[in-house]
């Protein structure tokens, strides 16, 4: 039990440390309060997943899920610190609107669990497709180096050091089984920063600095604060949470063989959203399921939810011992950046196996994949797009996953459920090559029943 409780850590443990990492950065912390913030979010992973597991009243699945740090919140994090004047003020005003988007999530959690028709594969693979995008400029950044203004920023020890650590990853992952393929992210993070010793780039001094045991006192970083267009964009990120919960009980459920009904779903969301809630008391962020665990079970076929809230046990200890936080502190950010390419983009590629089963066959869908996606990546591929904007706008706006998420869901309620679906009586084939422009449509018409 111990040993497999530790397996579930060890294969989510990169994905609980890299939001504080990236939010804290782009703060600007220094290496001790980011190893604060890091040590945070592993102890508030550790209090969600006991509620998640072992659950209290009506709150709680009940199912081996790990809950920690969800991805979902990061862009819309960031585009939050951006237009805060007062980097200071950034993390008040976001755990402000945690703390409002869950216990909202929470008053909801019932009536969600009967919208899920409102959230199919197309809507919800079109979002998370959105996170790992993203997600990868943030580690295309770390790969060039610690920072921006530095004269060395980009320079090929950077880049040699995040494509080495990315060549490990992939090693691993291809080469080796069980426990070590599934921790290959976190041993490609040890090696890659042994390697970066030698070149004066690795630097333990937040370990040397650190205390051996600490607590996270509540409201470290400041009082939250509560900014109106803050909050909308982390309830939007919450309905995109919570929307991927149900989806990950829905499948954990079947590889239990204990099929989540809907009172499961909505104790399981209420977990969620109540962990999410009081994770910004102890200087945490939204809390979400994460996937890579439920592949885990199905790997291992080990099926107990109490070996998981061991592995909560885990995460609260590790979120009480500031050294073992700071251990992720010293990796230099080009390792960071190389394992993040396979972290973000492997988010990514879960959003496109999901639209796999969204039926893109239909014109239809592919309408909606294909301005949503569109309307996602604006501030990636234009970030000045929205620059005439009101700031308070530019907080929402400027987060690709919350108007990416808005656009799908729209559009799915027009093309999908307002009216008659023109989708269910003709669907256009793709051209082959050769065909004849004019008249293709009409050639190609199939009839679906």
């Amino acid at each position: 039990m111990l040993t497999s409780g530790l397996q579930h850590v060890a294969a989510m443990y990169a994905g609980v440390v890299a939001p504080p990492l990236i939010v804290g950065a782009a703060v600007g912390l220094s290496g001790t309060e980011l190893t604060f913030l890091t040590g945070a979010s592993l102890f508030t992973a550790g209090l969600a997943t006991f509620l998640q597991t072992l659950g209290v009243w009506k709150i709680g699945a009940r199912l081996p899920f790990v809950n920690g740090v969800t991805f979902a919140g990061v862009a819309p994090m960031l585009a939050i610190v951006d237009t805060t004047k007062d980097k200071a003020d950034a993390l008040p005003v976001i755990f402000g609107a945690i703390i409002v988007a869950g216990l909202l999530g929470f008053i909801a959690a019932p009536w969600f669990s009967r919208l899920v028709r409102f959230f199919p594969p197309v809507v919800t693979g079109t979002v998370i497709t959105l996170i790992g995008v993203s997600l990868l400029p943030v580690a295309f950044g770390w790969a060039q180096g610690p920072s921006p203004a530095a004269d060395d920023y980009g320079s090929t020890t950077y880049l040699s050091l995040a494509a080495i650590t990315l060549v490990i990853v992939l090693l691993l992952r291809r080469f080796t089984r069980g426990f070590l393929k599934q921790v290959a992210v976190l041993v490609g993070l040890v090696l890659g920063t042994l390697i970066a010793i030698p070149f004066g780039v690795a630097d333990f001094s937040p370990v040397t600095e650190a205390d051996v045991v600490g607590f996270p006192t509540p409201f470290h970083f400041g009082a939250p604060q509560f900014a109106l267009a803050a909050i909308i964009s982390m309830c939007v990120v919450m309905l995109v949470s919570m929307t991927e919960s149900t989806a990950d009980m829905l499948a954990l459920g079947e590889i239990v063989e204990r099929p989540a009904d809907e009172k499961t779903i909505a104790a399981g969301l209420r977990a969620d959203t109540l962990g999410s809630a009081l994770s910004p008391l102890f200087n945490g962020f939204m809390c979400s399921a994460f996937a890579q665990n439920i592949g885990l079970v199905a790997m291992t076929r080990i099926r107990s939810r109490f070996v998981v809230a061991w592995g909560g046990g885990f995460l609260l200890l590790m979120g009480l011992s500031p050294v073992a936080a700071s251990l992720i502190s010293v990796v230099p950010r080009p390792v960071l950046g190389g394992a993040g390419v396979v972290l973000f983009g492997s988010v990514a590629a879960s959003g496109i196996q999901t639209l796999v089963k969204a039926g893109l066959e239909k014109d239809n869908n592919v309408l909606i994949v294909a301005v949503s996606l569109a309307v996602g990546i604006v501030p990636i591929t234009a970030p000045e797009f929205y620059h005439a904007f009101p700031e308070t706008a530019k907080i929402i706006l400027d987060s690709g996953i919350s108007t990416g998420c808005v656009a799908a869901v729209l559009l799915n309620l027009v093309f999908n459920h307002l009216g008659r679906n023109r989708d269910d009586d003709t669907v256009t084939a793709p051209m082959e090559p050769g065909d004849d422009i004019s008249g293709t449509a009409a050639a190609k018409a199939v009839h679906v029943h």
